[in-house]
């Protein structure tokens, strides 16, 4: 039987997405995969469809490297509306609650030093979390009973930016995986005595990749498929900067290919690997090319996910 072969062109690397509102994050995954024509195409970190922003889109051998990048720090920007609550902690839910209290300044400030650090959250029943078995957003859609249990998450700093007026304010967060913001906002506005909902939620930065890095949908469109659109491709490697790196030779990187660990005992081999942890990830380069992602263990190095570029 013949093999069906995948269409598209074969595009490695990362395209780092300013996604409009309105568009889930797998619809915005397809849009740059069609525009680029790309094999093969998954993202870094989910976005709400309210939500703007950096969304990284990994392209091809960069699939590989994803979960070694959807944990890591988060920046995000929001507006918080006080005194309505709705369905879904944001702008796009019915009310259920109203309230006329009005958080100070001065209490907002106060009350923020409660949220950072490790906390417990509870996620919004308006989520992709399963609940046996099915996503909390389809059970709540249908009208079903959720109660999802809280978490620990990892809130590195949370910041007033600025009052807008009376009735709203917008906020900075910095935080690590599993944190959702509706559920940051609607925390703080119970704590204060009143209610809230997201009204804007826009991603700054994710996995060491910013504003900076990212194109829109509309760039994008104005290159179609030729080859001027991959200007705003970036390596493989680009999101990989805090994994320590592993120059080998030819031979050696042959050998990871292949699936076969690397002996590395010699005196001359020292240097090489003197700073790295048993169990630790590596990135194995050749000739300045990344070769996969391999773990060091008692002076030998074993492929964790070849990368076939």
């Amino acid at each position: 039987m013949a093999r069906h072969r995948k269409s598209g062109q074969i595009i490695n690397g990362w395209i780092i997405l300013d996604k409009p509102t309105g568009m889930t994050s797998a619809s915005a995954v397809g849009a740059v995969r069609r525009r680029l024509n790309a094999q093969k195409a998954g993202h870094a970190g989910t976005l709400d469809p309210l939500a703007t922003g950096v969304l990284p889109i990994a392209l091809g051998e960069a699939t590989k490297t994803l979960p070694y990048v959807v944990g890591r720090e988060k920046t995000y920007r929001f507006t918080l509306r006080w005194g309505i609550a709705t369905t879904t902690d944001d702008e796009e839910g019915e009310t259920t609650e109203r309230s006329g209290v009005r958080p100070s300044q001065v209490e907002i400030e106060a009350a923020l030093p409660r949220f950072v650090g490790e906390i417990e959250q509870v996620p919004p029943i308006y989520s992709a979390i399963k609940v046996d078995g099915e996503r909390a957003y389809n059970i709540a859609r249908r009208g079903g009973t959720i109660a999802l249990e809280p978490r620990r998450i990892w809130i590195e700093s949370f910041r007033l930016l600025e009052i807008l007026n009376t009735d709203c304010a917008v906020f900075t967060v910095v935080s690590g995986k599993g944190a959702y913001m509706r559920s940051l906002a609607r925390d703080l506005a119970l704590h204060l005595g009143t209610v809230g909902h997201i009204a804007q939620l826009r991603r700054d930065a994710v996995s060491g990749f910013s504003e900076r890095d990212a194109i829109s949908l509309d760039e994008l469109d104005e290159f179609g498929h030729s080859p001027a659109a991959f200007k705003g491709l970036l390596p493989v490697e680009a999101a990989l900067d805090d994994i320590p790196a592993l120059a080998l030779t030819e031979q050696e990187a042959a050998q990871l290919r292949n699936g076969q660990a690397v002996q590395l005992l010699k005196k001359s081999d020292l240097e090489r690997i003197g700073a790295f942890g048993k169990g630790e990830v590596l990135l194995a380069t050749a000739m300045g090319k990344p070769v996969a992602l391999a773990k060091y263990s008692a002076g030998e190095v074993r492929p964790v996910r070849v990368l076939n570029m």
